[in-house]
């Protein structure tokens, strides 16, 4: 296992390592295991890639970010040109919603409303709007709910869960986190329990990695039939 000491070095050097941020400002600090992110950044999209690179570090287990977003004078815009931005860029998109995403934007934080079939299709929706200039934040409020006009069928069996009607179970859930972990040549997820209510997958227990972690996430959001993913589960430390 790690020490905090360890850990902070290690967090460090992999943010000034990589060249998408620029590090200077941010501090980080450790305790038992939890890192925290302090400091600013010019853009919220450095922001957003400084959680994720923390995220990568094996041995971190929690991660607290008080980072202040600190747009310099050229990069400033008005809420109604961040909005024009937002709207365009989102029609852009390869995929084409039948119900467009809102945009709402005040003090250059953008919140995002509305509906779409998948998981991907909202991770690339806040994507495509967080690198724009002027943008504070991202609050997004999108809800996934599937049309079921067109099919999917699982690679862990042969049920269509796609299919209207067709029951999403705990064992289903698992079965695709279990494939998926397996083709990644990652562990197994013998570890990671699955509570199906409606629409809604809880995920519990343990994993090693924080990739782990987003690997189990993704695998449930991939699912046919899940509206939401609530993730309890925690790393092991390192």
């Amino acid at each position: 296992m790690k020490s905090d000491a360890q850990l902070q070095e290690d967090v460090l050097a992999e943010l000034h390592w990589e060249p998408s941020i620029n590090a200077t400002n941010i501090g980080v600090a450790v305790k038992n295991g939890v890192v925290s992110l302090t400091g600013n950044v010019s853009t919220f999209a450095e922001k957003w890639e400084l959680e994720r690179i923390a995220q990568r570090v094996a041995g971190v287990i929690a991660l607290a970010v008080e980072i202040d977003v600190m747009l310099p004078a050229l990069s400033q815009r008005a809420d109604a040109d961040i909005a024009r931005a937002a709207e365009n860029v989102l029609q852009w998109m390869t995929f084409s919603p039948i119900h467009p995403i809102k945009v709402m934007v005040e003090g250059g934080w953008v919140t995002l409303s509305g509906h779409l079939d998948w998981e991907y299709q909202r991770q690339a929706a806040h994507g495509a709007v967080r690198h724009l200039m002027g943008v504070h934040g991202v609050k997004d409020e999108i809800v996934i709910k599937q049309d079921y006009s067109s099919k999917k069928t699982l690679g862990t069996g042969n049920t269509d869960a796609g299919e209207k009607g067709a029951e999403l179970t705990p064992g289903v859930v698992k079965g695709e986190i279990q494939a998926a972990l397996q083709r990644r040549a990652r562990s197994d997820a013998k570890s990671i329990s699955v509570e199906v209510e409606g629409g809604v997958v809880t995920l519990r227990g343990t994993v090693h990695t924080w990739s782990e972690r987003e690997l189990a996430r993704q695998s449930a959001w991939g699912t046919p039939g899940v509206m939401s993913v609530v993730d309890n589960l925690s790393l092991y430390p390192s």
